[in-house]
């Protein structure tokens, strides 16, 4: 019954969506890739909110049932049906009547199974799409990750003519995407080769305004011009790339290059993404709860080594819908700890005990090794242990729930539901 439910909404929402597109011709900005999409989506609406009316998507709804739910303007309507008939009766008003729609819509799309960027391209047809990484998220369903890159990769294919597609020079699965559009390619990276090119990053130089020391900068080089860029308010290297796709989109929409680069100086890293937040005892926390990967636990780690601190704990839940994959890549996250310079790791989950092994046998002393089952062990232990000065990034899968962690030890416990990710009513449940 549930199941029928779902498809009959889902159907409905399609329908309804494709009209209002079809009615109000919005520019369609979509964004997929493994990594980065949330990044890239809040960059990018950034920089078209200095000219353009435009909306992104609501929370974190990306997929098959979030996407026409941002096309309408809707939340969700959760398990009432009431509401879900009130949110119809919104749609069937907006292409009735004439109303206020945005000019362009920044459309972060999610794929977690084989067909996904497909079945959303057949009614969502962007004018620019932005690839920015294939790493193995989700890999537990696609089996492969050249088949995580070949959905990845439906975006692209999907723009024709006149339109634009945006990828990662750095990422050979995302830059031979080329090949397969019709589209003009901007590419954007750190190599040579990028059209958009960043250089001489510099982590650290910045301030929020609360005395962290906060922020990058780094010079884009576009048609032999250097050009500086500083983002006072985020916090690592990864999120150039973010910047990098902002500014193509800029381009496109013909954006006064300084334009775009003092709108990118307003630019803050989503609630769970590389944020830094005040902790108890004079600490700081990088929190990076939304979810993880190799990839991001990664860049994580070496954004943790850049950061000013006395002792350095790395806080690691389990990396889940790794698949066949999944021991490997718990194994080469604690490779990581003890490259990155980690004082103290503690992980928690089952399959995070490989990290905490793999870490061990990297050479890090078992003495500063801890594994937990839960967030609320973990936590009680971070409470007790840490110290004046100290820097503590926790990041683990969404299923983790990791963000319970930095509310047990942040120094505003009651800011969380401004600060941290997962806060609202029905995750609370």
């Amino acid at each position: 019954m549930k199941k029928l439910l779902k498809k009959f909404i889902e159907k409905k929402l399609r329908n309804y969506s494709k009209k209002i597109l079809d009615k109000y011709h919005p520019d369609i900005i979509g964004i997929t890739g493994s990594v980065g999409k949330t990044s890239a989506k809040e960059a990018i609406a950034l920089v078209l909110l200095s000219e353009y009316n435009v909306r992104k998507n609501i929370k974190n709804y990306n997929n098959e049932i979030g996407l026409p739910l941002t096309i309408i303007g809707s939340e969700s309507g959760g398990k009432s049906i009431a509401q879900w008939l009130k949110i119809f009766s919104i749609a069937k008003k907006i292409i009735k009547e004439s109303a206020e729609y945005p000019e362009a819509l920044v459309l972060e799309m999610g794929a977690d199974r084989p067909g996904d960027i497909s079945y959303l391209t057949k009614f969502i047809k962007c004018k620019v799409g932005v690839v920015t990484a294939v790493g193995r998220s989700h890999l537990e369903f696609f089996e492969t990750i050249n088949n995580i890159a070949k959905e990845k990769g439906r975006l692209a294919e999907s723009i024709g003519l006149g339109g634009y597609v945006i990828l990662n020079a750095d990422d050979e699965r995302v830059s031979t995407m080329r090949s397969k559009t019709k589209a003009k390619v901007i590419t954007c990276g750190f190599l040579g080769s990028a059209d958009l090119q960043a250089s001489d990053v510099r982590i650290g130089g910045g301030n929020n305004g609360n005395g962290n020391g906060n922020g990058i900068s780094f010079k884009l080089k576009y048609k032999n011009n250097i050009i500086p860029v500083a983002l006072p308010h985020i916090l690592g290297e990864h999120f150039v790339y973010a910047a990098l796709y902002a500014i193509a989109v800029g381009i496109v929409y013909e954006i006064p290059i300084i334009s775009i680069v003092n709108s990118l100086k307003k630019f803050e890293s989503p609630a769970g993404r590389m944020k830094l937040i005040n902790g108890i005892k004079n600490t700081k926390i990088i929190d990076d709860t939304y979810n993880s990967s190799l990839q991001s636990a990664e860049s994580a780690l070496r954004t943790l080594k850049s950061v000013s601190g006395k002792k350095k704990y790395a806080v690691l839940g389990d990396m889940l819908e790794l698949g066949a994959e999944s021991e490997k890549d718990h194994k080469k996250a604690g490779k990581f700890v003890k490259e990155f310079g980690c004082d103290i790791l503690i992980t928690v989950g089952e399959r995070s005990r490989d990290t905490a092994k793999s870490a061990e046998g990297a050479g890090m002393a078992r003495d500063f090794i801890f594994s937990f089952g839960n967030t609320e062990e973990a936590g009680k232990f971070l409470q007790e242990r840490i110290l004046e000065g100290d820097v503590i990034l926790v990041k683990g899968s969404q299923g983790m729930r990791m963000e319970r962690i930095v509310k047990e030890i942040m120094a505003e416990p009651l800011k969380a539901p401004e600060l941290l990710v997962r806060q609202g009513e029905e995750w609370m449940k």
